[in-house]
Parts: structure tokens; sequence; C-alpha cells
């Protein structure tokens, strides 16, 4: 399996993938794979960060998509970055796939300078790769969630030290 930076020729592809990947999940509104187009358009976007798994034939398998956010603090805003979504294409899910796809993000984004990453997700899956529920960092989130589903990790040390506040995401979200 190779991991690489999505590229314009991709995206179709990774359309009916993100569709796929989401079309059975609970937990889901089913509108990821236009979040991901909109995302590409917006301010928030970092090319570098939009990550495709091709396995050996170079079908695409999954995607991961990071993007900006800050952690809003009244006076103070801090720079952090959202996983959303992560995306495996159903018969390739449960082999390991999603968690390439979010370590090489984890490796790219420290390169890039970025501390850290927040996330709302499954509870199960993500511990394994160091995310702590954001309340262990006192970052809230603008809506309700359980507190379990709201995550981050520091990708370097003290990542969010000091770093309180509610998360703001992108515009594109369609989040207030």
């Amino acid at each position: 399996m190779t991991i690489r930076k999505e590229e314009e020729k991709d995206h179709k592809k990774v359309f009916q993938l993100i569709e796929e990947a989401f079309r059975n999940m609970e937990h889901s509104d089913h509108q990821e794979h236009f979040l991901v187009e909109k995302l590409r358009k917006s301010d928030a976007f970092i090319p570098e960060l939009s990550l495709v798994a091709e396995d050996e034939q170079g079908e695409i398998t999954g995607h991961i998509l990071f993007t900006k956010i800050k952690i809003d603090n009244g006076p103070e805003s801090y720079e952090s970055l959202a996983l959303a979504p992560v995306s495996v294409k159903p018969e390739f899910q449960n082999k390991g796939v999603g968690g390439k796809l979010i370590l090489q993000g984890h490796a790219i984004a420290r390169e890039l300078g970025y501390s850290s990453i927040i996330l709302i997700g499954h509870e199960n899956y993500y511990p394994r790769f160091g995310y702590k529920k954001t309340s262990n960092f006192g970052i809230s989130f603008p809506f309700d969630i359980p507190e379990e589903n709201g995550m981050a990790i520091e990708l370097t040390e003290n990542g969010l030290k000091n770093k309180k506040g509610v998360v703001k995401y992108p515009k594109e979200f369609g989040i207030d």
C-alpha cells in the first residue's frame, strides 16, 4: 500500500469512495463527500494533508483530510487541525488502511509545523493513535457531543498546553 498526496485527477474517485465508505454508517449525515469538495476550495485546505491510500494495482482504497481550525478563547485563538473525514472503501475496512493514513497524516502535519489535531470520532478507535478526550485539554465544541467522542492529539510536546477554548470550524463545515 502506498500513501500519497491526493491529486486533482483523484477527486472523482475520492468523492465516490467517501460516499461509499459512509453510506451505511449510523452516525453520519451522509454528506462527507460534499464536505470534502467544499473544503478543497476553502482557505482551510492544506493540499499536503489530503492523502490517498493506493493498493498495489493503483486502486484508491482510502482518503484522509486534515484542515485548519482554530481553538478560540475570546481574546486569543490558536491554530490546530481537524481530522475529518477518514474514509476507507468498505472492502478494505479493518485492514489497517485508515491507521496508515492517520499516522502518515500526523507525520506530515508535524513536518508542516502543526502541533495538534482535533476530531470527533469513535471512542474505541482513535485512542490507539494517541488521541485523548478534548476535555482533558480544556477544549470544547460549539455543539453538544458525547464527551468521549471529542478527541485531540498533541503532535509536539505540550502542543495543546494552555490552549483552552472552543473549536472554531471553517464555514464550510456548516457549524456556527
